[in-house]
Parts: structure tokens; C-alpha cells; sequence
């Protein structure tokens, strides 16, 4: 646990204190962000609280009294619920302002984790509670440089393996076929001879298939991918090293001469929608203007929605990413919430509009970091449909 650094972004946000809590596991962030074990047993509930000056707080069951030792501070007890309440209002005694797990009305709900009732416990006790949101994105989803740098060697990897991929279809579809699952098989051994891991497999979607966002191919159903095939390919993954970020792409290609002006014209819209969000990114990173999630989506969306396209357009615009593909930063957000989040220098996330139509589908994604004073898209951007 960074002690230091969370009580200087305590002090820094104007909040007096963060106040962690658990049982059974249901709140991974704060496992992830002390530094606990995660396979520990947790059969009573725990509190911990960093202030923003002085020494945390730990509160315990007396039949588990060990859970907490890892982390610096003081230690109290409890057994019974009497003694629990009393012991929670005196550690918050002199706090007013507390950051939980929490969000208005639910809305940013990968966040929101702690459960209403232990929400009106604190807030009984005349606290003010605070979303952790911003928090959990500065210890959950910045990088280290070396973080960075593995990311970079995803990309590399992805890249190439992407590139070779709309190859291969080209060589197989004109020597004896392919089918979506055998590309999707290709690509998993294509990573493991680059040290790559993956949580999920690549998505290989063709025609309609590609107007599904989040299209799963099946066994059952080997679809071929067959001369005048649109193919769209959702790639991403991450070295398989200690800490290793994720890269996360997506491109499309036309197996033929040449695709219709229909898919001509809707990767076009998309094209531009993407740049769209890439310069807001750049133009407020540059300017020193804060920027939010929401703002990218609304800029993106709103491109689409002039081209006539908006009610095709069903997924937010991009997403955290980090160790996990989907992070705890901000997300590029207006449509699934109102993303409030900042974007936080050594943050890293998608923009990844796309046009999802009954005969087809088309996405462009590319991955952008911020640092403090400038954000790079840090793989190659698509310009025009591949030709295969």
C-alpha cells in the first residue's frame, strides 16, 4: 500500500479520509489497492481508514483479528454489532468528508461496491460520503514507466500478429478456407509464440456478424470467412510478465476487389469519429484543461449522430484499460453512464466507435496515454479498409 501517496491525494482533493470496507470478498479494489490477499478467509466484516494526516485506523473481528496486519496503524476490536457502530463512530470522530466505494445513484457502478446499508451507517453518523472514483483511477489505473513500456511490447506483438492475421485470410481463403474459429485459433497461437496472455479470445466476426459488438464465435457454428466478407478483428492482450498492461485493438478488412460504397461510407463516419476524440483528447491534454470521460464520448457521438448514424452507434465510446483490459479509470462515457472521472496523466484507454448495422458492422479502436502535458495514440491508426 502506497500510505504516503493516497494521503497526499487525500490532502490534495480536499477529503478528510478514506474510509475501506469488506466482507466476503465483495470489494476487490480494496484488496487490490491495500495490497491484501486475496485468498484470505473474510467471515466478519473489517474496516480500514486512511486519513489525510495521521495514522490509519483498523477495526476488526476479534475472531479474525489477524486480517489487517499487513497494513500499518492502530488496531481495534469488536464482537458484537453494538461494539461495531460504537467503534466506527469513534474512528470517524474527527472526519467529516469520507471517500467510499460508492457513487451517486449508482452510476458509476464499477465503483460503487459497498452495499446501501453500510452506506447509511456512516452517513447516519452525520458523515458526508464521497466517491472513491477518482482515487480508485490514480491508484488503480496510472502507470509506472515500466508499465509503459510493456504495454509498447504488446503492441508490437499485437500489431504484427494483426497485420499477418488479414494475410493469412487472404492465403487461406483463396487455398481451401477459413472459418471465424479457426482465424480466433490462429491468433491464440500466434500469442502464446509471443509470450502473450489474454483473458478472453480475440473476437473474428464476419458480415453480420461484426454488427454484434460483443460477438462470440462458436464451435457449432464455423461461419467462413469467404471472398466479399467483411472481417472485423477485436484483438487485445498483454506480455505475460509481472504487471503487464493490456493493448486492445480493433480493425476491419473487405476479402475482395473492393467493398460496396455502404461499407465505404460507414468506415468513413467511424474514421472520423475516432479522430474526433483522439484531437478533444490531445487539444485539452495540451491546453492543461481538465477533461472527463463523458466530454471524448459527447464529441465522438455527436460526429456520428450528424452523419445520421447515432441510433447504430450503442456502446460507450472507449474504456480504461490497464493489468485488466477494462480498468478502473475513467471511461469514455455519455451513453452506459455520465462519466465523471478525470483523465489522469499515466492513464491509458480506448476510443472505439463503431456502427453496428443489421448486414454489418464497423469499429476502428485505438489506444491512447496521457501524460501530463501531451497524449499519443500508441499503436498503429487504420486509415483505410484492408484490402485481403
Amino acid at each position: 500500500m502506497e500510505l504516503a501517496a493516497i494521503q497526499s491525494a487525500l490532502r490534495d482533493r480536499n477529503i478528510d479520509a478514506w474510509l475501506f470496507y469488506d466482507h466476503h470478498h465483495r470489494d476487490p479494489i480494496a484488496y487490490r489497492v491495500l495490497g491484501l490477499p486475496k485468498d484470505s478467509m473474510v467471515s466478519r466484516r473489517w474496516f480500514y481508514l486512511v486519513p489525510a494526516e495521521g495514522d490509519p485506523i483498523k477495526l476488526v473481528h476479534k475472531i479474525e483479528p489477524g486480517h489487517l496486519d499487513t497494513l500499518p496503524g492502530i488496531k481495534r476490536l469488536y464482537a458484537g454489532w453494538q461494539e461495531l457502530f460504537a467503534q466506527v463512530k469513534l474512528m470517524l470522530s474527527n472526519h467529516r468528508d469520507i471517500a467510499m466505494q460508492y457513487s451517486p445513484n449508482n452510476l458509476v457502478f464499477y465503483v460503487s461496491l459497498v452495499d446501501g446499508g453500510t452506506i447509511d451507517l456512516i452517513r447516519g453518523l452525520g458523515k458526508n460520503v464521497i466517491s472513491s472514483g477518482d482515487l480508485v483511477a490514480q491508484f488503480e489505473a496510472t502507470w509506472t514507466e515500466e508499465q509503459v513500456q510493456s504495454h509498447y511490447a504488446a503492441r508490437d506483438a499485437i500489431d504484427a500478429i494483426t497485420a499477418a492475421a488479414f494475410q493469412e485470410v487472404g492465403h487461406r481463403v483463396r487455398h481451401g478456407g477459413i472459418s471465424e474459429r479457426q482465424l480466433q485459433d490462429w491468433f491464440l497461437e500466434a500469442f502464446r509464440r509471443e509470450n502473450i496472455e489474454t483473458e478472453d479470445p480475440p473476437i473474428v466476426a464476419v458480415n453480420a456478424h461484426a454488427g454484434n459488438p460483443h460477438f462470440e464465435t462458436r464451435a457449432a457454428d464455423p461461419t467462413p470467412i469467404t471472398d466479399g466478407s467483411l472481417l472485423l478483428l477485436d484483438v487485445w492482450g498483454k506480455k505475460n510478465t509481472p504487471n503487464a498492461v493490456y493493448y486492445d485493438i480493433t480493425w476491419v478488412g473487405f476479402v475482395g476487389k473492393a467493398p460496396s460504397e455502404k461499407i465505404r461510407e460507414v468506415f468513413e463516419i467511424v474514421r472520423g469519429a475516432r479522430d474526433v476524440g483522439i484531437k478533444t483528447v490531445q487539444d485539452a491534454v495540451a491546453a492543461f484543461r481538465p477533461i472527463a470521460g463523458w466530454e471524448v464520448d459527447r464529441a465522438v457521438r455527436g460526429h456520428i449522430k450528424k452523419a445520421g448514424y447515432g441510433d447504430y452507434f450503442i456502446h460507450r465510446t472507449g474504456h480504461s484499460i490497464g493489468m485488466e483490459v477494462h480498468a478502473n479509470g475513467a471511461n469514455m462515457d455519455d451513453l452506459e453512464i455520465h462519466d465523471e472521472r478525470q483523465i489522469l496523466p499515466n492513464s491509458c484507454f480506448s476510443i472505439e466507435p463503431g456502427i453496428y448495422l443489421p448486414e454489418f458492422g464497423v469499429r476502428s479502436e485505438i489506444n491512447m496515454l496521457v501524460r501530463q502535458n501531451a497524449a499519443e495514440v500508441t499503436g498503429r491508426i487504420q486509415r483505410e479498409i484492408v484490402i485481403i
